[in-house]
């Protein structure tokens, strides 16, 4: 990891301390991996005094990278050890990936829009997270020849769960992900057994649509 200054490591803690933990996320897991990466590193240089405050930022491309604490409630309900193999569906800045980086065994993760790819998979050498394997594709397909996932973790709004990635969830596996409609969502997590799947609703929450083949599709 990239040296930094002071200031990042301070703004990080705080963060984490009245962001992430206040709101009830305890997994020791989770709460290293925000304290370690340099989320002002995934946003534009000028929005980086920004980047650990209470709310998503943009990141180009009508694209966003999420409030903190969605991403720290979104990972802690994945209940991630270090030998899940994890797909995400949305790279966007590369964020989310990078914190499954620090938890999981191997992050695969699909980006559509190729400047937003190009630009997260340079990231990702730089800061050395070698764990992750990006793509540029329809995130909404999955990615098939790597399959069965441990977790599948969807980054947009989707109008219903993709039966296409429940099928490439291994037995015991676990999804999170928003579905609803084009401007408001509830954060389902969904858990797949021999006998087929379980879902709770974790609350309401706002994304950006989740485009594709088995998505919203594009006009």
């Amino acid at each position: 990891m990239l040296k930094e200054s002071v200031k990042y490591e301070r703004r990080r803690s705080t963060m984490v301390r009245e962001q992430i933990e206040s709101r009830g996320v305890t997994d020791s897991k989770v709460l290293a991996a925000f304290r370690k990466v340099p989320r002002h590193l995934f946003v534009s240089e000028a929005l980086r005094d920004k980047a650990y405050g209470d709310f998503p930022l943009p990141i180009g491309e009508q694209q966003t990278i999420s409030q903190p604490y969605i991403v720290a409630e979104m990972t802690q309900a994945l209940h991630l050890s270090k030998e899940d193999r994890v797909l995400e569906i949305g790279t966007g800045s590369g964020y989310q990936a990078a914190i499954l980086a620090e938890i999981a065994f191997r992050v695969y993760t699909i980006e559509r829009i190729y400047t937003l790819f190009v630009k997260a998979r340079k990231l990702f050498d730089r800061l050395h997270y070698h764990k992750i394997l990006a793509r540029y594709s329809d995130g909404t397909t999955g990615w098939k020849n790597e399959s069965p996932f441990d977790a599948i973790i969807v980054t947009a709004g989707a109008p219903e769960i993709p039966e296409s990635l429940v099928n490439q969830l291994e037995i015991g596996g676990r999804m999170v992900l928003p579905v609803g409609n084009k401007h408001t969502q509830d954060l389902i997590k969904l858990y797949k057994n021999e006998n087929g799947i379980r879902t709770t609703n974790l609350g309401g929450c706002r994304f950006v649509k989740l485009v594709g083949e088995y998505g919203w599709r594009e006009k």
